[in-house]
């Protein structure tokens, strides 16, 4: 589909949390934080994720007119009701703008991204801003060392627009896959008809983020090796012209099992997790503003997006900046 990304904005909290800061909070120490998360800091954001997003939002506008349409892809919304792409619009203060969200956890962006790009080759709309915004701070566990020392906070969005003839810019390919079975590794029980506060057997830890990091990894990286197999099967790519790789930065060790796989150059691996940590849905726009921003990543380049959410779920996209 002939689609393009046509701004984007970057919102990175300024309060750094080191390693060291919360080491003592989880009982680890640094040494044992940067071998399990791989991350070395993460931002701590002292405002929410509708300021956060907003900020974003206006950076990838630039300035320019309003969008047609304002779709929310994070991870945990400010609040159950409204819709937190509502707040988002209040914040760069429109009116009577359509917004929804598409939330599928981690994978939120680039699901976000098909269905954007989907709904401009429909002529729908012509001008989608795609906001993600996480505090992933906020729902930090401190009981569990290793997913507390992995979340931070962040926002990222992009403009997405119609491309002219003249452009390379396109959405190649996009595939998601969901294993239910996987549904208990990744949770927040709380915030919904489950756990709810009324309920006399909930605790404040169902409001809180629980994983099971080893079993996640053992079932996600054979997935994520057949759906990268099967996206350059389909599209009939060869790796070797794929220009970046920019993946959900889920860990250090998810991370470096993308440059390790043997299917890309390690080098064309976007990583910022050991800088700013697991920003939830935000984590793979971030990766992607940052590396427009100090120019690694160029117009015409292709790009592959991968990752994984809560679910289990896998998901993978193809485009042409």
């Amino acid at each position: 589909m002939k689609v393009k990304i046509s701004g984007v904005g970057l919102y990175l909290p300024p309060k750094i949390e080191t390693s060291a800061d919360i080491a003592p909070l989880i009982g680890k120490s640094t040494q044992w934080i940067h071998e399990k998360s791989g991350v070395r800091e993460r931002r701590f954001s002292e405002i929410d994720v509708d300021k956060m997003g907003a900020i974003a939002g206006k950076e990838a506008l630039n300035s320019g007119e309003a969008p047609d349409l304002i779709i929310n892809a994070s991870g945990v919304p400010k609040q159950t009701i409204p819709d937190t792409s509502t707040f988002y619009q209040k914040e760069m203060g429109f009116e009577g703008i359509p917004s929804f969200s598409i939330h599928c956890t981690c994978l939120s962006f680039i699901t976000a991204l098909h269905t954007a790009s989907t709904l401009i080759f429909s002529e729908a709309y012509k001008r989608i801003l795609i906001i993600s915004a996480d505090r992933g701070t906020r729902g930090r566990n401190f009981n569990e060392p290793e997913s507390a020392s992995l979340l931070g906070d962040g926002a990222a969005a992009v403009l997405v627009e119609p491309a002219c003839e003249s452009d390379n810019s396109e959405l190649i390919y996009y595939n998601m896959e969901t294993w239910p079975s996987g549904s208990t590794l990744t949770e927040v029980r709380g915030g919904g008809t489950n756990k709810h506060p009324q309920d006399p057997d909930t605790i404040p830890e169902d409001n809180l983020f629980s994983m099971d990091g080893p079993a996640i990894y053992k079932i996600a990286r054979r997935q994520v090796y057949k759906m990268i197999l099967k996206s350059l099967k389909v599209t009939g790519i060869d790796p070797s012209s794929i220009d970046w790789v920019v993946p959900h930065q889920a860990s250090g060790k998810a991370v470096e099992a993308y440059r390790s796989s043997g299917i890309f150059d390690n080098q064309k691996v976007i990583d910022i997790v050991s800088e700013f940590g697991n920003c939830v849905a935000a984590s793979l726009p971030m990766a992607l503003v940052i590396g427009i921003n100090d120019h690694r990543i160029k117009r015409g380049d292709l790009i592959l997006f991968i990752g994984t959410g809560a679910g289990l779920s896998v998901a993978c996209s193809l485009i042409r900046y």
